[in-house]
């Protein structure tokens, strides 16, 4: 092919490269093929790679310092504290309004919820995807943000106007428990669940996208990049507890003093001036152009791949693997990527064969960049993957937890705290944490591992899954005496009557040993995802993330129905474990199998962390010009 022309890499060629097979088929990583005469579609490559920052206009920002940085950052905290206050502020008062105000059981108002948290975390990567291919982090962000907003005003429409909400006359607390109330009209619950998925899917475009476009205003070229991205991660987390914090206590008490319609209506407020303060920081932002597509360019490795799929790599016309010449980046807003010898057999998507002629299409013939974003995509798949396991055990404890803490003595001194409000102590110790992380955990952690932020990124999600084990078998050892000491006062059948000489804040220890797991957890997940993945696709590695925490959320609703089905006997009147009254069901053999279930997830994590080799970032991935050789291939 004319114009082609040979890249050596800084690696020492052997002395006869073909003598053997197997040093030609070493040769693979070892050289680079590059040629001018790639076709248009990739408009002639792009220089500067994902590390150049564009304004809103999509132009280059000619001076940095007036933009970027930490105050756009606290810009973008704010809308994502409101977005998670009505998260969780959904979360955890929709299962009572549906039992309370709609007169749904409360198994399935639970289920409905975990659906929506499920769907609204796993759509994420429609998000991710929009992002990174066609809109740009900010226009998805501002995009969702509104649909968000429009959700949250549907739902505090149904709690506030009677039309929308069934009969309440003649529904007591005994009446609700027998079934006996008038439940809501299918047209009724059909509204509410559209208004209410909507806003699931406003939450699913902005999760992946929030994260990620406020780490874009950190310049990655800065001596400093690495800290504060270290830093703008626990902060955006801390902005998450933040958030949550506030769902569970300000919202609850709301609700309690002004009724549904108030405390919905306060989190489509809080929404609406979060979407004003992230608009008013619009001149302050740092934008990444998105890259096309990312679908369709996996969709090119895949195909092109499984046409040479026959193909020996000592077949190619040209010694190597196709990449575009100099800096060049077939793909607009990411840097050249270095080839790997991880899933050999997608290079034969790169594969340059005569029969790709001189005008090859990108559905025959793909660079190894683009090869190697399908191998960073693949390769970071089992990291989230072994978090579902901790995002299950959070979408238990918000159900569980709560139903005991209904036959606990809430009260601290003459104060009577709410049941509702408890999953406010796990956000309690992220807080705490959070705010001690720099000045206790990292020093003392550099010691022992020598790491200068402490530990990796790894080692923080292991750290996490280990906490998050402690955590669950805790909570079977408090619950196996909680439910004995409720059968032997004659509580059994009173699962709604708080036993007085029993405190609730027993629960605080399973409660805080979770926040503790979830922010090393999630933490080093969401930095680790933001920093492997390649530059064009990081709100779909964001995505990752929030499909886990999704994934969770469905993996507990299968478990309880198995659980359910496996354990109870309606003919003989046997309760199963998650009997609504936890008296008689056995929530404690259920936490020791959320146990099991954690250590074999901790194995595959230790297993997964061990083969996983970070990416390596180098600003000249390739040679200099001056190391171009010519090709006679």
């Amino acid at each position: 092919m004319a114009g082609a022309t040979e890249i050596a890499s800084p690696e020492v060629l052997p002395d006869d490269i073909s003598s053997s097979d197997s040093l030609r088929r070493k040769k693979l990583g070892i050289y680079f093929i590059e040629s001018d005469d790639r076709r248009t579609a990739f408009s002639g490559g792009y220089v500067g790679g994902g590390s150049t920052p564009v304004n809103i206009h999509g132009k280059p920002i000619s001076n940095l310092s007036s933009t970027g940085g930490w105050i756009a950052a606290f810009f973008i905290f704010g809308n994502e504290m409101a977005e998670r206050m009505a998260y969780f502020g959904l979360s955890v008062n929709m299962v009572a309004f549906m039992f309370y105000v709609m007169h749904r059981p409360f198994s399935s108002s639970a289920n409905a919820v975990n659906n929506f948290l499920g769907i609204s975390q796993a759509s994420s990567v429609i998000g991710g995807f929009l992002a990174d291919a066609y809109l740009g982090r900010y226009w998805t962000i501002a995009i969702f943000a509104t649909i968000y907003l429009a959700g949250l005003t549907g739902i505090t429409l149904c709690a506030t106007m009677n039309f929308f909400l069934p009969n309440q006359e003649q529904c007591d607390q005994i009446a609700l428990l027998l079934g006996n109330c008038e439940p809501a009209k299918p047209w009724q619950m059909l509204y509410l669940y559209i208004v209410l998925y909507l806003t699931g899917f406003g939450a699913a475009g902005i999760r992946p996208c929030v994260s990620s476009f406020g780490a874009d205003q950190f310049d990655e070229r800065s001596r400093d990049y690495q800290s504060h991205l270290d830093r703008f991660f626990n902060f955006f987390y801390l902005s998450v507890t933040v958030g949550a914090i506030v769902a569970f206590t300000a919202v609850v008490y709301v609700q309690m003093k002004h009724g549904w319609g108030s405390a919905f209506g306060s989190l489509a407020i809080a929404m609406g001036l979060s979407n004003m303060v992230f608009f008013l920081g619009t001149p302050l932002y740092r934008h990444r152009l998105p890259g096309g597509s990312p679908l369709t360019r996996v969709a090119q490795v895949l195909v092109a791949a499984f046409r040479k799929r026959n193909a020996s790599f000592d077949s190619g016309d040209f010694v190597g693997l196709y990449e575009l010449p100099g800096k060049r980046s077939a793909i607009r807003g990411s840097s050249k990527i270095a080839h790997t010898d991880d899933f050999r057999c997608l290079d034969k998507a790169a594969l340059q064969l005569k029969e790709d002629g001189a005008d090859p299409s990108p559905w025959r013939l793909c660079t190894v960049t683009q090869v190697e974003e399908v191998k960073i995509l693949l390769k970071l798949i089992p990291v989230p993957l072994c978090t579902v396991m901790l995002n299950l055990i959070l979408t238990e404890y918000l159900t569980l937890s709560v139903q005991q803490a209904y036959t606990l003595n809430t009260h601290i001194g003459g104060l009577k705290l709410p049941v509702t409000c408890m999953p406010v102590f796990p956000g309690l110790s992220i807080f705490l944490l959070l705010s001690f992380y720099y000045s206790v955990f990292v020093p003392l952690s550099r010691r022992v591992t020598g790491h200068p932020h402490g530990a990796s990124q790894l080692q923080r999600v292991g750290i996490g899954l280990a906490v998050s084990i402690l955590s669950v078998a805790w909570a079977g050892g408090f619950e196996r005496y909680r439910r004995h000491y409720a059968v032997k006062q004659g509580y059994e059948a009173s699962f709604l009557t708080p036993m007085p000489d029993l405190s609730a804040y027993w629960l605080l220890i399973q409660y805080c040993l979770i926040g503790i797991a979830e922010v090393f957890c999630i933490v080093g997940l969401l930095e680790f995802l933001y920093e492997e993945a390649p530059d064009a696709m990081r709100s779909i590695g964001s995505a990752y993330a929030a499909v886990a925490g999704g994934l969770g959320c469905f993996a507990a609703t299968i478990l309880n129905s198995i659980v359910k089905s496996v354990t109870g006997n309606g003919e003989t009147r046997r309760p199963s474990w998650l009997s609504q009254n936890v008296n008689t069901g056995r929530f404690d053999y259920f936490y020791w199998l959320l146990t099991v279930l954690s250590v074999i997830n901790f194995a595959a994590f230790l297993y997964a962390a061990h083969c996983y080799q970070y990416r390596k970032k180098e600003h000249g991935e390739m040679r200099e010009p001056s190391s171009i050789q010519s090709s006679h291939g």
